[in-house]
């Protein structure tokens, strides 16, 4: 657990660690240069021998994250923002979980938003929230994960053996859930979920995805094109690349920059035809068969338009 900085939480999130239904645990929290008295916090009202504080050598939260999974014993592994709150029985479901599937190595549960002040959750989030439930709940974590990360953080548990030889918060590369969660699909581990609500996701002003130039670009573009380049490009298909907004823009310069080749379509009829980055604009209308399309277009009307034009012969990816 790394933390900085949210002495106004760590009382609530620590209790809810030492108030877990599995009491088998230890704590690594690793200091990531706070300024306030969180350290003292700990020390003064959690003198529990399950409890480490270690201070961070670098910087950040990828490194805090390094030196945490260092000094660590334990068999299994799972990963706690310093601002949110366990579930009593999040670390007995998680276990369990994994214990009790044949096949599964990651075990995830349901998160659910919150704000301290009891005030409403902006739709966005609930969105996502919903969007990471139900996919937790179907056993497919990895069918949209071009979309967002879908196994955040703080809802996922593995065994150690497994976290490590998938290579563990090595990679230094933002957002870290995301890339973890590209990981776990590169290397097909199969999920299972508790489908229950295990974890409490605080929202505020200041949390550190909000704060974090890091974290600045939430559609993080870069991560998900190089991870399609990497996990699930066929160098032999077609590669088509539909919508010609901002974020299509983004990605066709991605593309352009990996050397790719790709046709550029749009349904906007006055774009058609229009060269941008000596690429010529053709009508979605046009897409061939036996191509893979990545879909970077934003409204309802036209996703859900795609989805009901999508082909057997033809592979979807949805970066939206």
């Amino acid at each position: 657990m790394p933390f900085k900085n949210c002495e106004e939480f760590l009382k609530e999130t620590l209790n809810s660690i030492i108030n877990q239904t599995y009491t088998s645990w230890e704590l690594i929290a690793v200091n990531d240069h706070s300024e306030d008295n969180g350290i003292e916090l700990i020390q003064a009202d959690f003198q529990d021998k399950r409890i480490q504080i270690l201070n961070n050598k670098g910087k950040g939260i990828i490194k805090a994250l390094q030196l945490g999974l260092e000094n660590t014993k334990g068999i299994y592994v799972t990963r706690m923002d310093a601002d949110d709150i366990m579930k009593p029985s999040k670390l007995k479901e998680l276990k369990e979980a994994i214990d009790t599937s044949k096949e599964a190595s990651v075990a995830v549960g349901l998160v659910h938003y919150f704000k301290s002040d009891g005030s409403e959750i902006g739709n966005g989030y609930l969105k996502y929230q919903d969007w990471i439930n139900n996919l937790a709940i179907k056993k497919a974590s990895f069918k949209e994960i071009y979309k967002e990360c879908s196994i955040p953080s703080p809802s996922w548990m593995m065994k150690m053996e497994v976290f490590k030889k998938i290579g563990g918060f090595n990679p230094e590369i933002y957002p870290e859930d995301y890339e973890l969660a590209f990981r776990m699909y590169q290397h097909k581990l199969k999920v299972v979920s508790t489908k229950k609500v295990v974890h409490l996701w605080r929202d505020y002003e200041l949390r550190t995805s909000r704060t974090d130039e890091n974290y600045k670009d939430n559609r993080f573009l870069t991560l998900k094109v190089n991870s399609f380049l990497k996990l699930d490009y066929i160098p032999s298909k077609k590669m088509v690349l539909l919508g010609a907004g901002k974020k299509g823009k983004t990605i066709a310069k991605l593309l352009i920059a990996s050397k790719v080749k790709f046709d550029w379509v749009c349904g906007i009829p006055n774009k058609i035809g229009h060269n941008i980055y000596n690429q010529i604009l053709k009508s979605s209308k046009e897409i061939p068969s036996n191509c893979q399309v990545i879909v970077a277009i934003a409204t309802k009307e036209e996703l859900a338009r795609i989805k009901q034009e999508e082909t057997k012969s033809n592979l979807y990816y949805y970066f939206c």
